[in-house]
């Protein structure tokens, strides 16, 4: 891991990493690692809790396919398989039942971002490249 993202996850002592985060109507929580929407949790696997995660950390911003394979699978290079999108399209399929599958959007560039007005993003991507 290079220092630039342990920086970023392992943060100086002063600051706290969040319990929870929101990706539009779904709470994440870290103590369970699952999402839920109101009383009901989605049982998310740990890799596409930690998908999510990601991505809802910066809401509304497009994070690309190896900014994931880095932060998520903690990986440097391109992986012969479709990890991701797998990955993505499971947890769009727990999204689904509740109408939800729409908040995890795939941006035209490349990458995916949260796609929710819930977590104060106006429904159009913010590019961060």
């Amino acid at each position: 891991m290079n220092s630039k993202v342990a920086n970023r996850f392992f943060p100086d002592s002063g600051t706290l990493i969040p319990r929870f985060r929101q990706a539009g109507e779904v709470t994440l929580d870290l103590f369970h690692r699952d999402g839920r929407v109101d009383d009901h949790w989605l049982a998310f696997h740990p890799r596409e809790f930690e998908v999510l995660w990601r991505l809802a950390e910066e809401a509304g911003r497009r994070v690309t396919k190896r900014q994931l394979l880095i932060d998520v699978w903690r990986i440097d290079h391109e992986p012969e398989t479709n990890s991701v999108a797998v990955h993505v399209a499971r947890i769009r399929s727990k999204l689904e039942p509740l109408g939800l599958a729409g908040i995890l959007a795939t941006h035209p560039d490349g990458g995916y971002y949260i796609n929710a007005p819930e977590s104060g993003i106006d429904l159009a991507f913010v590019d961060s490249s």
